[in-house]
């Protein structure tokens, strides 16, 4: 599993760098995010969950949102 800390990053930068990152993946593959930006913790899992992805979200908390993304199919 990859991790990714976007935690220091505003949107729209964590929202291309989960883009980009997905895209090397295969399905069934899992990475792990965390965001703190208020924009990307409201974005993020909109648009994983739109586009077809299993989004578990593992910590939300004051500081920072935890995510683990599995890729379902060929986004």
């Amino acid at each position: 599993m990859k991790f990714i800390d976007l935690t220091a990053h505003q949107c729209p930068y964590p929202l291309v760098q989960i883009k980009l990152a997905l895209k090397k993946m295969l399905p069934g593959e899992t990475l792990a995010i965390s965001i703190s930006d208020s924009g990307s913790r409201r974005d993020v899992p909109l648009f994983l969950k739109k586009f077809g992805f299993q989004v578990q979200i593992t910590d939300d908390n004051d500081k920072a949102m935890s995510l683990h993304i599995t890729k379902l199919n060929n986004i």
